[in-house]
């Protein structure tokens, strides 16, 4: 049964979230499929047999995060120039989170902005990284510092794509819809306590469930100034993790895994979560074999890292925090002692 979500946003540009049961589609203009080797590997055939188009073009990028940088932007440029793309021209996302992050991105600069339609083949893209119109790429001082907020015409979430993903990417999308759970929805991570997200019947109601929490957030607030910024529970500490592991350690959901248990702890530390439930959340991200800690090797150079979040404005650290389960915090510049000492236990020096 295929589900829809409706996507609203201040700029007028709404569009649909379909859930499961890819159907045909043709579009009577130019489109590039902007996917990688090992989805296209894998998926390619299935998703030529949906879409056709008066003319279509497939662009293949390197696979992996590294490659989520400029240069892999100019090579999308330049087969877009060469085969004489146009503002009436469609991209179409292809893949996990690193393609719809760099096609979306592209889509918005190509000639001042195209449309482009995010077919997301991970459970991170899909449940996080394809909705809500984050776009962008990384560079030698961290991750999306270049980038734009620009919204797809649709996303289309196919479950069946996911049978091929690795278990460790698997769990990695389990990440982010425990964020989502913890931060916004008690009932929904109890149910996640009971479920079993290998099964078909779970899955889809957590992605259906994380889609309209996440498209309820982003269409009151699409540019972070508020409450979208609670998406970034766990974020903080896991993109300074990512950068020092030059995001060849841990895949995205992975590092967001450790750090959200970096900002439990803090919260522990700050009176806002209890320990029991900063216990149940670990436990349900071990469920899924994702990481939950991480040595610190250097705790001064860790603080430091924090400056270089998008979310750090006028030298000023902001946390997104549980409060309870089912509720948040936003904490801007926490004493610094209490930071150091956190990430010290972390390193072993508590």
């Amino acid at each position: 049964m295929q589900r829809e979500i409706h996507f609203e946003n201040q700029k007028n540009r709404d569009y649909t979230i379909y859930i499961d049961e890819l159907a045909p589609m043709h579009f009577d203009r130019k489109v590039a499929i902007i996917t990688n080797p090992k989805v296209s590997g894998l998926h390619l055939a299935t998703i030529l047999e949906k879409i056709t188009a008066r003319e279509r073009y497939i662009i293949t990028v390197a696979d992996g995060e590294n490659y989520k940088n400029q240069q892999s932007v100019d090579w999308i440029l330049e087969n877009l120039f060469n085969h004489r793309f146009d503002r009436g021209s469609l991209l179409i996302a292809f893949g996990g989170g690193v393609i719809g992050d760099m096609t979306g991105y592209v889509a918005s600069i190509f000639q001042r902005g195209i449309d482009f339609i995010q077919i997301p083949t991970t459970l991170l893209s899909q449940v996080d990284a394809s909705v809500g119109g984050k776009t962008g790429i990384n560079n030698s001082y961290g991750k999306n510092l270049i980038g734009a907020f620009y919204q797809p015409v649709a996303v289309y979430i196919e479950t069946a794509f996911l049978r091929t993903l690795p278990e460790r990417e698997f769990g990695a999308g389990v990440a982010e819809i425990v964020k989502m759970a913890v931060t916004f929805d008690a009932e929904f991570f109890q149910f996640l306590e009971k479920a079993d997200l290998h099964r078909k019947e779970d899955l889809s109601l957590a992605i259906a469930k994380s889609v309209e929490t996440k498209a309820k957030v982003v269409s009151e607030d699409e540019k972070e100034k508020g409450v979208r910024a609670v998406l970034n529970y766990g974020h903080t500490f896991a993109h300074v993790i990512e950068n020092i592991t030059g995001y060849s350690r841990y895949l995205h959901g992975e590092a967001v895994a450790i750090g959200m248990v970096m900002a439990n702890a803090l919260a522990v530390r700050l009176g806002l979560l209890e320990e029991k439930d900063a216990l149940r959340i670990k436990a349900l991200l071990e469920k899924y074999g994702l990481p939950v800690s991480f040595t610190i090797n250097d705790p001064e150079a860790f603080y430091e890292g924090f400056f270089l979040d998008k979310k750090t404005e006028n030298s000023a650290i902001k946390f997104i925090l549980p409060k309870g389960i089912g509720g948040y915090e936003i904490v801007t510049s926490p004493d610094r002692s209490t930071v150091i000492a956190l990430l010290k236990e972390f390193s072993g020096e508590a």
